[in-house]
Parts: structure tokens; sequence; C-alpha cells
């Protein structure tokens, strides 16, 4: 374990944030991988696998509700010198994660229509997304437990266990997917159904490794147990610690369900290709202030359980200068260059051209999206979560209806700038909000130091 506590704080952070935000890019890289290959067969199957990378986007906001709570409760517990109960909450989150893994897993497999027909696509589109799903879904439970274990690691201020294990699940997933999809020596030809083969074998090894590494002789946290009978005060509390991050993340992600069935009401198989292959991309942001935002909120837990809430607010004033370094350099990526950036995932004219615009309107946002990420990281920390879901939720349900009043006066493109317009709002609302708060806290601070 790691004592965040002590120490330089703007070393600590990068050394948290770094494998954190490798982890992220890595994630982001297996779903970039499958479209690099799968963009080869063109863009009806990138539609295909896309409109299954949205369910994929919500099982792993589902999966927050152990890892969030995870990272929280043990970063607190160990905080508060208590590895004791640290150990007993991994053991009630692993529990809560098998679980949901095997229920929603065995859904998706047994009827993959019932998501599937929800796009409205082309039957030829739509079957090769139900296939897909149907094997995908099998890798469910492995998927939820491979984020709880990361939540575990993190808490502890390791987190550069989770980026080696899935580092080397990233190589096995580069290796397979050429061998699956095309086909090469005694491998047969599996187009999108290899692709979903080689993300399983790829998390299987992951989870693999998460096991061995957690069951050796000195395991983290005392080689605690996978599976108990869950006590009601502990599982209360993970839910009242993972449940509104969850929620506002599964509800982000519903929300661009709709987005994208909007998008192929006025754009076609191109709008969804363009709002799924090009979310991916808008990824290199998004994946890099999670990594930070989830450091920072392991950072600020430690320390706010420790009465060191001064420590906590320099730390979240570095992530913000970093952040917003990067994201003013994507931003400039995506407005001047964004065609061409489309155009290396797939190289059909019309669908790099409908990518390209969709990542110059993204680009205004990335600043804002960044904002809000990272102070939503700052609200975890301290325990508060219920904040960035009540901004998030209630400007993400708001993009449905800007979505179809902007798209039915300018096309496609009015769904993508009600995207940018929202998450302007968002950052700018949370940022301030934390700030109140945060007078409220430098206060109560003061008067109990006297």
């Amino acid at each position: 374990m790691r004592n965040l506590t002590q120490g330089d704080i703007f070393r600590q952070l990068i050394s948290l944030a770094l494998p954190l935000m490798a982890i992220s890019f890595i994630q982001m890289t297996y779903n970039l991988v499958d479209i690099l290959w799968i963009g080869k067969m063109g863009s009806r199957s990138v539609a295909a696998v896309g409109s299954i990378g949205m369910l994929m986007w919500m099982m792993n906001s589902v999966a927050l509700i152990s890892k969030v709570s995870a990272e929280i409760s043990i970063g607190q517990s160990i905080g508060a010198q208590r590895p004791d109960l640290a150990s007993f909450y991994a053991s009630h989150t692993t529990t809560i994660a098998l679980g949901l893994g095997l229920i929603f897993g065995t859904f998706f497999c047994l009827f993959p229509f019932f998501y599937v027909s929800f796009y409205n696509l082309e039957y030829d589109i739509t079957i090769e997304a139900a296939r897909y799903l149907r094997l995908i879904a099998l890798g469910l439970p492995a998927m939820f437990l491979i984020l709880n274990f990361s939540g575990i690691y993190i808490g502890s201020g390791r987190s550069d266990i989770p980026f080696f294990f899935n580092a080397i699940g990233l190589l096995c997933n580069i290796a397979l997917d050429p061998l699956l999809i095309f086909g090469m020596g005694p491998f047969p030809v599996m187009g999108t159904k290899g692709a979903a083969l080689a993300t399983i074998l790829s998390q299987g090894v992951v989870l693999l490794l998460f096991i061995l590494h957690l069951k050796r002789k000195k395991g983290l946290l005392g080689r605690f147990r996978f599976i108990i009978r869950p006590r009601k005060k502990y599982t209360l509390n993970i839910l009242k610690l993972g449940l509104p991050v969850a929620a506002m993340n599964v509800y982000f992600a519903f929300i661009n369900m709709n987005l994208a069935r909007t998008a192929s009401l006025y754009g076609g198989h191109l709008g969804i290709t363009s709002q799924t292959t090009g979310g991916q991309i808008e990824g290199i942001t998004w994946n890099t202030s999670n990594g930070f935002s989830t450091a920072l909120g392991s950072f600020v837990a430690q320390n706010f359980a420790a009465g060191k809430i001064l420590r906590a607010s320099r730390a979240f004033r570095y992530t913000l200068i970093m952040m917003g370094l990067l994201g003013g350099i994507v931003s400039a990526a995506f407005i001047f260059r964004g065609e061409w950036i489309f155009s290396m995932f797939v190289p059909e004219r019309e669908a790099y051209i409908a990518g390209g615009e969709y990542l110059l309107i993204l680009g205004f946002s990335q600043l804002f999206m960044m904002l809000e990420i990272t102070t939503q990281g700052m609200f975890n920390g301290l325990g508060k979560t219920t904040p960035p879901a009540i901004v998030s939720i209630f400007f993400n349900t708001l993009r449905i209806p800007l979505a179809l009043f902007l798209g039915a006066r300018i096309g496609v493109t009015g769904v993508w700038w009600a995207i940018t317009i929202t998450s302007f709002f968002k950052g700018t609302i949370l940022f301030f909000w934390y700030l109140f708060l945060k007078k409220k806290l430098v206060r109560s601070y003061h008067s109990t130091s006297f």
C-alpha cells in the first residue's frame, strides 16, 4: 500500500496518475485496434460494432458501483489507519462485481436483439451486431471483476499493478485481432465475431493475472476473500458511494445511445459511425482526464480522511493546470486536423468527411469536458459523489431535446453541437459548485484547528 498523505504532492499525483492514464489509453486502444481492423471491412461493420460499443460503455458504467466504491472506501480506510476495514470492503465490492457481471452477461447473451433493435439499423447490420453482442456478453463477468480489482489497487495507492496487467491484455488483443478477424494460418475468417473473441481472451488473461497476484503469499490487503455473504452496513455504504457515480455514467451512456439513434435518423449509418468512432478518438482527452481524475480521487480520499484538506486542494489545482494544457492541444488537433485523424481509422471518403465534422465541433468542448471530469474526481475523493451526478444527469438529459431541435434544422451536425453546448455548462457549473463547497470545507478546517 502507498501512503499519499505525506511527500511531494506533484510527484505523487504523477506517479499515481500516469499508470491510470495509461490504463485508460489501453482500454481505449482495445476499441481503436478493433476499429482499425474492422474498418477495413467497411463502415457497415464499424456501425454494427460501434452500436454494441455503446452498450459496453453502459456496462462499464454499471461496473463503477464496485470500482468507485472500492477506490473511495479502501482509500479512506487506509487514510484512517484501518487496513482490516479496507480488506473487508474489498471482499464486498468483489462479490457485488461478480454478481452484476453474471446477471448482465447472461441476459445479453440470451437476448441480444432486445438491445440491437433499438437503433433501427438495416437488417444485415442488425444481424451482425446481434452476433457480436451474443459473444462479447460472455466476457462481462471478467470485465466487471477487472474493473473492481483495479479499483482495489487504486484505492491502495498501487495504480501501477493494473497498468501492467492491462498492458499485457492489450498486447494479447493486438496479436489476436488480425488472426481471428481475417484468419491466418490455422485460424478461420471470423470477421466481427473474431474481434469479440479476441477481446474475451485478452480479458481472461488480465483477470487471471489479477487473481494470481492477489492470492500470492503476501497479497494485497491480506489475501482477502473474493466471495462473502454481504453485510447490510457495508453494502449500503458501498451503494451510497458507488451508485451516484454509476447512475450518472449509466444515464450518460443511455443518453449517448439515444443521440446515436438520432444521428442515425439524420445521418444514416454514417451518423452512428461518426459518433462511435469519433467518440473513441475523443477518448484521448476523456481517458487522460479520467485517469488523472481517478488519481486525484484516491489522493484526496486519503488526505481528507487524514484531515489534510489544504493538501488535497493543492492537488486539485495542479491537476487542473495539467489538464488545461492537454485539453488545448487536443482541441487544436480536432479543429484543424479532424478529417485526417478520422481517416486513419475509417478510410472511406464519405465516412471520414462526416467524422471530421464530428471532431471539429467536439473540439470546442474538450476543455470543458476535462474540467468536469477533473472536478468530479475532487468530489469523489471527498466522498460527495452526488453533486457531479446532479449536474451530469440534468444537462445530459437536455441533450436529447436540443439534438432533436438542432438536428431538424441543420442535420446531423446539430447533434454534435448539442453535445458541445451542454459540455460547456456541465464543466462550468460543477467547477463553481466545488468552489462553493471548498469555502465551507476550509472554514470548517480552520475552526477545528484552533
